[in-house]
């Protein structure tokens, strides 16, 4: 390609953050339509590879050795845009693009709240960070060296942490330190396995994971890979650290952590599913039996919440695990639809908080049990709760509907292995009627009955809070009729993997 356009849609939010920083002050909560500008721009750039593998053409890829060409198999970073990553850029684009107009309003009121004044220095610190963490999730998705997608792993680590210590709620320092804690040791067993496959290949390119299998450390390079991942997405038992660093962070920032910790499922099939298939075969039972605990407890627990940003800060934990449960299905149905799932869930995911924001900052209350009546005095915050509900529910013609059904297909498909896999997959399916439970019955609580005569005088949220919703709410709905805008990418990249069956 004539331009370095991969390479542009990590640098080009570096860029735009140093921006905010420098500008902060002058600008104020303006800076917004920088990040926004920038984010804006890069899934424009994405769309140019995008609309080159759409039509069937070859993935894009781009190389810049580092080091010497002595040494470019080992240091040679690169970024490569085909049909698993391309959807997964393009919708944490979106979302981080909406976030970017959402935060504006939200951090003003926010920055009042903490320090009794708005400083346009704080708000570029806010930014500065915002959009680090969304050159990471780029450089994630893109990262074509295991070493590189580690850094930008370490690049979304850091700049979260400084978000939810500086702008966080109850005892946001402790949240920031926790949640710094857990994910550094996901991050550390990542980076074992990183190293075992080193030791294995030779080589740090995630293709060269292909050649590990059949080796004496396969397993050990698999599970320490898996278990890195799975530690980051809060999986049951590793699971203490997300509810709470997703309730105790600014909800602006808020859906930004469920694209963190979800972005997990993306790499589980890059790196296991593409580069270790046979060896990840062992792991597909443990796997799947681990997600659907995660999906019962995750989903258990969100029931007993009272706490509208806990809710869906344990929700986040349960939905995590059903792309968990798709990958280990070892299926090529299951690998599509659990990375569909991931973008889809976060479509959703940002919609939820985004509402728990609007109540927080409209009602001052997070406590259900205060609320009741909402509906007439703000009727496009209802609506809006009302259509995440029905992402998250999987209810057509959204996204999650489709994810979800193509997800269970794989996931049933590999129940015809034996009675261990039907079992799970029987398990699996029985535990979405808590997600329609948990995403449906607050909203009765939160907007129906009577309305507290202390909540007579609540106004409706302003547009640049209610809009970038209903924008995330259309695109779910036109991915749900026209499915194929996500599905031709990823069954073009699952029908190359040497697993379980084929989509046609």
């Amino acid at each position: 390609m004539a331009y370095p356009l991969l390479l542009l849609t990590v640098v080009v939010p570096l860029a735009a953050a140093a921006l905010c920083y420098l500008l902060g002050r002058p600008l104020g909560k303006r800076i917004g339509w920088i990040a926004l500008v920038a984010l804006a721009l890069t899934t424009v750039m994405m769309l140019v590879p995008a609309a080159q593998v759409f039509s069937g053409g070859a993935p894009v890829s781009e190389s810049y050795p580092w080091g010497g060409t002595g040494q470019s198999n080992i240091l040679s970073f690169g970024f490569l845009a085909d049909g698993l990553s391309i959807p997964v850029v393009v919708l944490v684009n979106l979302v981080l693009a909406a976030t970017a107009v959402y935060s504006m309003p939200y951090m003003e009121k926010r920055m009042q709240s903490l320090y009794g004044e708005v400083r346009g220095s704080r708000l570029g610190i806010y930014y500065l960070n915002f959009l680090l963490v969304g050159s990471g999730l780029a450089g994630i998705a893109l990262s074509t060296n295991l070493i590189e997608l580690y850094l930008f792993l370490e690049l979304v680590l850091v700049p979260t942490f400084v978000i939810i210590s500086m702008f966080g709620y109850t005892d946001k320092e402790k949240v920031g330190i926790i949640y710094i804690i857990w994910n550094q040791l996901g991050a550390f067993v990542f980076l074992a396995g990183i190293a075992l496959s080193y030791e294995a290949t030779g080589s740090f390119s995630v293709s060269s994971l292909q050649s590990a299998q059949g080796t004496s450390l396969a397993y050990w390079v698999a599970g320490l890979i898996l278990v890195g991942w799975v530690v980051k997405m809060g999986a049951f038992g590793v699971h203490m650290w997300l509810p709470i660093t997703e309730a105790e962070p600014p909800t602006a920032f808020a859906p930004t952590m469920a694209a963190v910790s979800g972005i997990g499922s993306y790499v589980i099939v890059r790196l296991l599913l593409f580069g270790m298939p046979a060896t990840f075969q062992a792991f597909s039972l443990p796997l799947m039996v681990w997600a659907v605990v995660t999906m019962f407890y995750g989903g258990a627990v969100t029931l007993a919440q009272t706490d509208v940003k806990y809710l869906f800060a344990w929700s986040t934990m349960s939905q995590n695990a059903y792309s968990l449960l798709a990958i280990g299905s070892w299926s090529v149905l299951g690998a599509a639809g659990g990375v569909f799932y991931f973008v889809s869930h976060i479509l959703g995911k940002f919609i939820m908080f985004a509402v728990a924001g609007i109540l927080l900052t409209q009602t001052g209350l997070r406590d259900i049990r205060q609320m009741g009546g909402l509906a007439g005095r703000m009727p496009f915050t209802a609506a809006l709760f009302m259509l995440g509900a029905l992402i998250l529910s999987a209810v057509p013609p959204t996204s999650g509907f489709q994810a979800e059904w193509i997800m269970f297909a794989g996931i049933f498909g590999r129940g015809t292995v034996s009675s261990s896999y039907l079992t799970v997959s029987l398990l699996g399916i029985i535990a979405t009627l808590l997600t329609v439970a948990y995403t449906f019955w607050p909203m009765r609580r939160i907007f129906f009955g009577s309305l507290p005569s202390s909540l007579a005088e609540v106004k409706e949220a302003p547009l640049a809070m209610t809009v970038p919703l209903f924008a995330l709410a259309v695109a779910s709905i036109v991915i749900g009729i026209y499915p194929d805008l996500v599905l031709k990418f990823l069954v073009g990249f699952v029908n190359g993997l040497p697993i379980g069956g084929k989509i046609g």
